[in-house]
Protein backbone atom coordinates (compact mmCIF):
# COMPACT_ATOMS: atom_id res chain seq x y z
CA UNK A 1 0.00 0.00 0.00
CA UNK A 2 1.61 3.63 -1.25
CA UNK A 3 2.03 6.47 1.39
CA UNK A 4 -0.26 9.03 0.67
CA UNK A 5 2.33 11.74 2.74
CA UNK A 6 5.30 10.34 0.56
CA UNK A 7 5.83 12.99 -1.67
CA UNK A 8 5.36 17.28 -0.71
CA UNK A 9 1.52 18.40 -1.38
CA UNK A 10 -0.03 15.11 -2.19
CA UNK A 11 -1.69 15.45 0.74
CA UNK A 12 -3.31 18.51 -0.19
CA UNK A 13 -3.89 17.75 -3.54
CA UNK A 14 -6.01 14.43 -2.48
CA UNK A 15 -8.02 17.00 -1.29
CA UNK A 16 -9.86 17.79 -4.33
CA UNK A 17 -11.75 16.10 -6.34
CA UNK A 18 -10.02 14.94 -9.65
CA UNK A 19 -11.89 17.37 -12.05
CA UNK A 20 -11.54 19.90 -9.32
CA UNK A 21 -7.24 19.27 -8.98
CA UNK A 22 -7.18 19.39 -12.33
CA UNK A 23 -8.74 23.10 -12.44
CA UNK A 24 -6.65 23.88 -9.81
CA UNK A 25 -3.42 22.61 -12.18
CA UNK A 26 -4.63 24.58 -15.04
CA UNK A 27 -4.52 27.90 -13.13
CA UNK A 28 -1.06 27.10 -11.93
CA UNK A 29 0.28 26.01 -15.24
CA UNK A 30 -1.16 29.67 -16.55
CA UNK A 31 0.42 31.39 -13.90
CA UNK A 32 3.76 29.78 -14.39
CA UNK A 33 3.84 30.05 -17.88
CA UNK A 34 5.41 33.50 -17.58
CA UNK A 35 9.15 34.08 -19.50
CA UNK A 36 11.77 33.26 -17.32
CA UNK A 37 15.46 33.22 -16.81
CA UNK A 38 18.09 30.60 -16.43
CA UNK A 39 18.49 30.39 -13.12
CA UNK A 40 14.37 30.61 -12.38
CA UNK A 41 12.09 27.61 -11.40
CA UNK A 42 9.74 26.88 -14.46
CA UNK A 43 7.41 25.58 -12.00
CA UNK A 44 6.47 28.75 -9.86
CA UNK A 45 5.33 32.29 -10.40
CA UNK A 46 5.74 36.01 -9.11
CA UNK A 47 3.76 38.38 -7.85
CA UNK A 48 3.77 40.21 -10.86
CA UNK A 49 2.36 37.20 -13.03
CA UNK A 50 -0.42 36.92 -9.90
CA UNK A 51 -1.27 40.72 -10.71
CA UNK A 52 -1.18 40.57 -14.44
CA UNK A 53 -4.01 42.20 -16.26
CA UNK A 54 -5.38 38.14 -17.59
CA UNK A 55 -4.98 36.69 -14.20
CA UNK A 56 -5.99 38.31 -11.14
CA UNK A 57 -5.70 42.20 -12.35
CA UNK A 58 -7.98 44.60 -11.08
CA UNK A 59 -10.28 41.65 -9.53
CA UNK A 60 -8.87 42.24 -5.97
CA UNK A 61 -7.14 44.98 -4.44
CA UNK A 62 -2.98 44.94 -4.87
CA UNK A 63 -3.06 44.59 -1.06
CA UNK A 64 -5.03 41.46 -0.88
CA UNK A 65 -3.30 39.48 -3.87
CA UNK A 66 -0.10 40.52 -1.93
CA UNK A 67 -1.53 39.11 0.93
CA UNK A 68 -2.14 36.31 -0.76
CA UNK A 69 1.29 35.42 -2.40
CA UNK A 70 3.10 36.12 1.03
CA UNK A 71 0.80 33.39 2.29
CA UNK A 72 1.59 30.62 -0.37
CA UNK A 73 5.10 31.56 -0.36
CA UNK A 74 5.62 31.05 3.04
CA UNK A 75 3.87 27.47 3.24
CA UNK A 76 5.40 24.35 1.91
CA UNK A 77 3.72 21.42 0.54
CA UNK A 78 2.84 19.78 4.54
CA UNK A 79 1.97 22.97 5.22
CA UNK A 80 4.62 24.09 7.70
CA UNK A 81 5.67 27.26 7.59
CA UNK A 82 9.11 27.77 5.92
CA UNK A 83 11.79 30.32 4.92
CA UNK A 84 10.38 33.12 2.50
CA UNK A 85 11.27 32.79 -1.11
CA UNK A 86 10.39 34.84 -4.27
CA UNK A 87 8.46 32.77 -6.38
CA UNK A 88 5.38 29.91 -5.74
CA UNK A 89 5.58 26.69 -6.38
CA UNK A 90 2.95 24.10 -7.30
CA UNK A 91 2.94 22.23 -4.02
CA UNK A 92 2.94 25.67 -2.45
CA UNK A 93 0.03 26.79 -4.64
CA UNK A 94 -1.83 23.05 -4.14
CA UNK A 95 -1.39 23.91 -0.47
CA UNK A 96 -2.66 27.08 -0.16
CA UNK A 97 -5.34 26.53 -2.13
CA UNK A 98 -6.42 23.19 -0.36
CA UNK A 99 -6.02 25.16 3.31
CA UNK A 100 -8.40 27.90 2.21
CA UNK A 101 -10.80 26.19 0.41
CA UNK A 102 -11.24 22.96 2.10
CA UNK A 103 -9.01 23.13 5.01
CA UNK A 104 -10.02 22.80 8.43
CA UNK A 105 -9.41 26.10 11.01
CA UNK A 106 -5.83 25.09 11.60
CA UNK A 107 -4.83 25.09 8.27
CA UNK A 108 -6.45 28.59 7.54
CA UNK A 109 -4.84 29.92 10.68
CA UNK A 110 -1.48 29.02 9.40
CA UNK A 111 -2.28 30.71 5.84
CA UNK A 112 -3.70 33.63 7.24
CA UNK A 113 -0.64 34.08 9.87
CA UNK A 114 1.37 34.29 6.86
CA UNK A 115 -0.60 36.29 4.93
CA UNK A 116 0.00 39.39 8.00
CA UNK A 117 3.59 38.18 9.72
CA UNK A 118 7.03 38.25 7.52
CA UNK A 119 8.47 35.47 10.38
CA UNK A 120 5.39 32.95 11.16
CA UNK A 121 5.28 33.88 14.70
CA UNK A 122 3.20 36.01 16.86
CA UNK A 123 1.59 38.86 15.11
CA UNK A 124 -0.12 41.99 17.24
CA UNK A 125 -3.51 42.48 17.28
CA UNK A 126 -4.19 45.50 15.32
CA UNK A 127 -2.11 43.61 12.34
CA UNK A 128 -5.13 41.28 12.49
CA UNK A 129 -7.53 44.29 12.33
CA UNK A 130 -6.14 45.65 9.38
CA UNK A 131 -6.13 42.39 7.79
CA UNK A 132 -9.77 42.14 8.64
CA UNK A 133 -10.49 44.93 7.53
CA UNK A 134 -8.58 44.32 3.79
CA UNK A 135 -10.55 41.06 3.32
CA UNK A 136 -14.11 42.48 3.88
CA UNK A 137 -12.84 45.22 1.69
CA UNK A 138 -11.59 42.87 -0.68
CA UNK A 139 -15.30 41.13 -0.71
CA UNK A 140 -17.19 44.36 -1.70
CA UNK A 141 -14.21 44.85 -4.67
CA UNK A 142 -14.70 41.17 -5.70
CA UNK A 143 -18.28 41.30 -5.79
CA UNK A 144 -18.48 44.87 -7.50
CA UNK A 145 -16.01 43.46 -10.34
CA UNK A 146 -17.61 40.59 -10.93
CA UNK A 147 -20.74 42.23 -11.36
CA UNK A 148 -22.41 39.71 -8.46
CA UNK A 149 -24.17 42.30 -5.99
CA UNK A 150 -27.04 40.89 -7.03
CA UNK A 151 -28.88 43.85 -6.60
CA UNK A 152 -27.71 45.33 -3.54
CA UNK A 153 -25.45 48.36 -3.39
CA UNK A 154 -21.78 48.64 -2.32
CA UNK A 155 -22.66 52.71 -2.00
CA UNK A 156 -21.21 53.43 1.87
CA UNK A 157 -23.91 55.03 3.71
CA UNK A 158 -22.90 58.40 5.02
CA UNK A 159 -20.67 59.50 7.77
CA UNK A 160 -17.70 57.62 9.44
CA UNK A 161 -16.96 54.69 9.82
CA UNK A 162 -17.50 53.07 6.38
CA UNK A 163 -19.64 49.58 6.84
CA UNK A 164 -16.28 47.93 5.68
CA UNK A 165 -14.68 49.08 9.13
CA UNK A 166 -17.75 48.09 10.93
CA UNK A 167 -17.98 44.42 9.81
CA UNK A 168 -14.45 44.33 10.86
CA UNK A 169 -14.68 45.69 13.89
CA UNK A 170 -17.50 42.73 14.98
CA UNK A 171 -15.64 40.04 13.51
CA UNK A 172 -12.20 41.23 15.44
CA UNK A 173 -14.92 41.32 18.21
CA UNK A 174 -15.21 37.41 18.23
CA UNK A 175 -11.71 36.99 18.83
CA UNK A 176 -10.54 35.61 21.98
CA UNK A 177 -6.83 37.09 23.17
CA UNK A 178 -4.12 35.45 25.45
CA UNK A 179 -5.30 36.01 28.48
CA UNK A 180 -9.82 35.49 27.60
CA UNK A 181 -9.67 39.14 26.61
CA UNK A 182 -11.76 40.41 23.87
CA UNK A 183 -10.57 42.46 21.19
CA UNK A 184 -13.76 44.93 21.94
CA UNK A 185 -11.03 48.72 22.14
CA UNK A 186 -7.89 50.13 21.17
CA UNK A 187 -6.65 49.22 24.14
CA UNK A 188 -6.42 45.76 23.25
CA UNK A 189 -4.54 46.41 19.63
CA UNK A 190 -1.32 45.80 21.13
CA UNK A 191 -1.83 42.24 22.48
CA UNK A 192 -0.09 39.01 21.01
CA UNK A 193 -1.95 36.86 18.63
CA UNK A 194 -0.21 33.17 17.99
CA UNK A 195 -1.80 30.53 16.08
CA UNK A 196 -3.69 29.03 18.21
CA UNK A 197 -5.41 32.19 18.93
CA UNK A 198 -6.23 32.65 15.40
CA UNK A 199 -7.51 29.31 14.67
CA UNK A 200 -9.76 29.41 17.41
CA UNK A 201 -11.23 32.88 15.78
CA UNK A 202 -11.45 31.28 12.19
CA UNK A 203 -13.38 28.88 14.36
CA UNK A 204 -16.03 31.08 15.82
CA UNK A 205 -15.96 33.85 13.11
CA UNK A 206 -17.05 31.61 10.19
CA UNK A 207 -17.58 34.72 8.09
CA UNK A 208 -13.66 34.97 8.07
CA UNK A 209 -13.49 31.67 6.12
CA UNK A 210 -16.01 32.59 4.09
CA UNK A 211 -14.99 35.71 2.63
CA UNK A 212 -11.40 33.85 2.00
CA UNK A 213 -13.22 31.32 0.14
CA UNK A 214 -15.18 34.12 -1.49
CA UNK A 215 -12.17 36.01 -2.42
CA UNK A 216 -10.22 32.86 -4.08
CA UNK A 217 -13.52 31.79 -6.04
CA UNK A 218 -13.95 35.29 -7.45
CA UNK A 219 -10.90 36.90 -7.42
CA UNK A 220 -8.69 33.85 -9.21
CA UNK A 221 -12.11 32.31 -10.88
CA UNK A 222 -11.31 29.03 -9.50
CA UNK A 223 -13.55 26.11 -8.82
CA UNK A 224 -16.31 28.69 -8.74
CA UNK A 225 -19.27 26.19 -9.46
CA UNK A 226 -18.61 24.78 -5.83
CA UNK A 227 -19.16 29.07 -4.11
CA UNK A 228 -22.76 28.63 -2.93
CA UNK A 229 -22.85 32.71 -3.51
CA UNK A 230 -26.96 32.42 -3.72
CA UNK A 231 -26.88 31.55 -0.04
CA UNK A 232 -24.41 34.32 0.70
CA UNK A 233 -25.73 36.94 -1.22
CA UNK A 234 -29.41 37.00 -1.14
CA UNK A 235 -30.79 37.98 -4.97
CA UNK A 236 -33.00 41.31 -4.21
CA UNK A 237 -36.04 41.58 -6.06
CA UNK A 238 -37.83 44.76 -6.64
CA UNK A 239 -39.83 45.94 -9.86
CA UNK A 240 -37.45 47.48 -11.72
CA UNK A 241 -40.06 50.31 -13.17
CA UNK A 242 -39.53 51.37 -9.06
CA UNK A 243 -35.94 50.88 -8.43
CA UNK A 244 -35.01 52.38 -5.14
CA UNK A 245 -31.81 52.64 -2.63
CA UNK A 246 -32.40 50.27 -0.18
CA UNK A 247 -31.55 51.05 3.67
CA UNK A 248 -28.83 47.68 3.15
CA UNK A 249 -25.66 47.83 1.44
CA UNK A 250 -24.33 44.71 0.06
CA UNK A 251 -22.06 44.06 3.36
CA UNK A 252 -24.81 44.48 5.97
CA UNK A 253 -27.15 41.92 3.65
CA UNK A 254 -24.56 39.65 3.94
CA UNK A 255 -24.28 39.75 7.78
CA UNK A 256 -27.72 39.67 8.04
CA UNK A 257 -28.78 36.69 5.74
CA UNK A 258 -26.32 34.94 7.37
CA UNK A 259 -28.24 34.74 10.54
CA UNK A 260 -31.63 33.58 8.76
CA UNK A 261 -32.96 29.91 8.51
CA UNK A 262 -31.06 28.15 5.59
CA UNK A 263 -34.28 27.77 3.63
CA UNK A 264 -34.81 31.16 3.88
CA UNK A 265 -31.49 32.87 2.49
CA UNK A 266 -31.73 32.80 -1.01
CA UNK A 267 -33.39 35.88 -2.57
CA UNK A 268 -35.57 39.07 -0.63
CA UNK A 269 -38.45 40.25 -2.27
CA UNK A 270 -39.88 43.65 -1.28
CA UNK A 271 -42.91 43.83 0.20
CA UNK A 272 -43.67 47.16 1.44
CA UNK A 273 -41.59 50.41 1.60
CA UNK A 274 -42.76 54.07 2.51
CA UNK A 275 -40.60 55.85 -0.35
CA UNK A 276 -42.64 53.41 -3.08
CA UNK A 277 -45.96 53.42 -1.04
CA UNK A 278 -46.38 55.90 1.66
CA UNK A 279 -46.37 55.97 5.14
CA UNK A 280 -49.98 54.47 5.29
CA UNK A 281 -50.21 51.54 8.11
CA UNK A 282 -53.56 50.26 6.11
CA UNK A 283 -51.03 49.38 2.79
CA UNK A 284 -48.38 48.49 5.44
CA UNK A 285 -51.21 45.89 6.60
CA UNK A 286 -52.66 44.99 3.51
CA UNK A 287 -48.79 44.44 1.91
CA UNK A 288 -47.35 42.40 5.04
CA UNK A 289 -50.39 39.91 5.83
CA UNK A 290 -50.41 36.28 5.15
CA UNK A 291 -47.16 37.35 2.95
CA UNK A 292 -44.96 34.67 4.55
CA UNK A 293 -41.38 34.78 6.96
CA UNK A 294 -40.38 38.11 6.50
CA UNK A 295 -37.75 40.81 7.63
CA UNK A 296 -38.44 44.16 8.89
CA UNK A 297 -35.76 47.26 8.27
CA UNK A 298 -36.61 50.38 9.59
CA UNK A 299 -33.93 53.47 9.22
CA UNK A 300 -34.48 56.10 11.95
CA UNK A 301 -33.67 59.87 11.66
CA UNK A 302 -30.28 59.20 12.46
CA UNK A 303 -29.05 56.95 9.47
CA UNK A 304 -29.21 53.75 12.14
CA UNK A 305 -30.95 50.97 10.95
CA UNK A 306 -32.36 47.90 12.81
CA UNK A 307 -35.10 45.85 12.83
CA UNK A 308 -36.09 42.09 12.87
CA UNK A 309 -37.28 38.80 11.40
CA UNK A 310 -40.87 37.24 11.92
CA UNK A 311 -40.47 33.67 11.42
CA UNK A 312 -44.29 33.33 9.92
CA UNK A 313 -46.99 35.58 8.75
CA UNK A 314 -47.93 38.63 10.07
CA UNK A 315 -51.42 38.69 10.82
CA UNK A 316 -53.90 41.64 11.77
CA UNK A 317 -55.81 40.44 14.74
CA UNK A 318 -56.17 40.99 18.74
CA UNK A 319 -53.73 38.41 19.79
CA UNK A 320 -50.18 38.04 19.41
CA UNK A 321 -49.64 35.34 17.28
CA UNK A 322 -46.06 32.69 17.12
CA UNK A 323 -45.74 29.29 18.25
CA UNK A 324 -42.82 27.40 20.65
CA UNK A 325 -40.34 26.58 17.29
CA UNK A 326 -40.54 30.19 16.40
CA UNK A 327 -37.39 32.01 15.87
CA UNK A 328 -36.63 36.14 16.25
CA UNK A 329 -33.46 37.89 15.59
CA UNK A 330 -32.63 41.50 16.41
CA UNK A 331 -29.89 43.30 15.01
CA UNK A 332 -28.84 46.77 14.76
CA UNK A 333 -26.34 48.16 11.74
CA UNK A 334 -25.42 51.61 12.24
CA UNK A 335 -22.46 53.55 12.28
CA UNK A 336 -20.16 52.21 14.71
CA UNK A 337 -21.08 48.79 15.11
CA UNK A 338 -23.12 45.32 14.27
CA UNK A 339 -25.30 43.51 17.03
CA UNK A 340 -27.55 40.66 16.68
CA UNK A 341 -29.56 39.13 19.36
CA UNK A 342 -31.19 35.59 18.41
CA UNK A 343 -33.92 34.49 20.98
CA UNK A 344 -35.32 30.78 20.47
CA UNK A 345 -38.66 29.32 21.45
CA UNK A 346 -40.27 32.68 22.11
CA UNK A 347 -43.95 31.72 21.90
CA UNK A 348 -45.15 35.29 21.42
CA UNK A 349 -43.53 36.89 18.43
CA UNK A 350 -45.44 39.94 16.97
CA UNK A 351 -48.24 41.31 17.15
CA UNK A 352 -50.27 43.72 14.75
CA UNK A 353 -53.09 45.06 16.16
CA UNK A 354 -56.84 45.29 14.83
CA UNK A 355 -57.68 49.17 15.39
CA UNK A 356 -61.12 49.85 16.15
CA UNK A 357 -60.38 53.53 14.58
CA UNK A 358 -58.34 54.94 12.12
CA UNK A 359 -56.16 57.96 12.36
CA UNK A 360 -54.19 60.10 9.79
CA UNK A 361 -52.63 57.99 7.40
CA UNK A 362 -54.27 54.75 7.67
CA UNK A 363 -52.78 54.33 11.28
CA UNK A 364 -54.28 52.81 14.00
CA UNK A 365 -55.76 54.94 16.73
CA UNK A 366 -54.95 53.24 20.28
CA UNK A 367 -57.21 53.15 23.45
CA UNK A 368 -55.24 55.93 25.57
CA UNK A 369 -56.46 58.12 22.22
CA UNK A 370 -52.87 58.88 20.32
CA UNK A 371 -52.04 57.96 16.82
CA UNK A 372 -49.47 54.95 16.41
CA UNK A 373 -48.89 51.40 15.53
CA UNK A 374 -49.98 47.90 16.78
CA UNK A 375 -48.14 47.58 19.57
CA UNK A 376 -45.96 44.52 20.11
CA UNK A 377 -43.58 43.42 22.45
CA UNK A 378 -41.07 45.72 22.01
CA UNK A 379 -42.54 49.21 21.05
CA UNK A 380 -44.98 50.27 18.00
CA UNK A 381 -44.66 50.67 14.23
CA UNK A 382 -45.73 54.32 13.60
CA UNK A 383 -44.91 57.34 11.92
CA UNK A 384 -41.89 58.63 13.59
CA UNK A 385 -39.71 55.99 11.84
CA UNK A 386 -38.21 56.84 8.61
CA UNK A 387 -38.62 53.80 6.72
CA UNK A 388 -40.62 50.50 6.62
CA UNK A 389 -38.93 48.03 4.92
CA UNK A 390 -40.63 44.33 4.53
CA UNK A 391 -38.62 41.80 2.52
CA UNK A 392 -39.52 38.12 2.14
CA UNK A 393 -36.85 35.71 2.33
Amino acid sequence: MGNNKSCPGQECSSRFLPAEQAEVNRLFDALSSEKLGSSASPRSFSLQALKARDHVGDALPPEMVTRLFEGMRRVDGSGKAKGPSERVSQEQFTASMSHLLKGTAEEKSLVILNMISASGGPVKARDVHKFTEDLVGSVVHVLSYRRQLRGWSQKPPPGSPSRVQVLAAQLCSEMRLQGGGKLLGPQWLDRDCDQAVLEDWVFRAHHVATFLSLVIHQGFLLLRSSLKLATLVPERQVDPQREFASVLDVLSVIYVNSHLPQERRLSWRLLFATELHGNSFAQLCGRIAHGGPCLVLLEDSDGHVFGGFASCSWEVKPQFQGHGRTARLLWAVDRRRFRERTQQGQAHVHHVRQPSAVGPGGLPVPEDGGVGGGRGPKGRVGQENQEHSGHRP
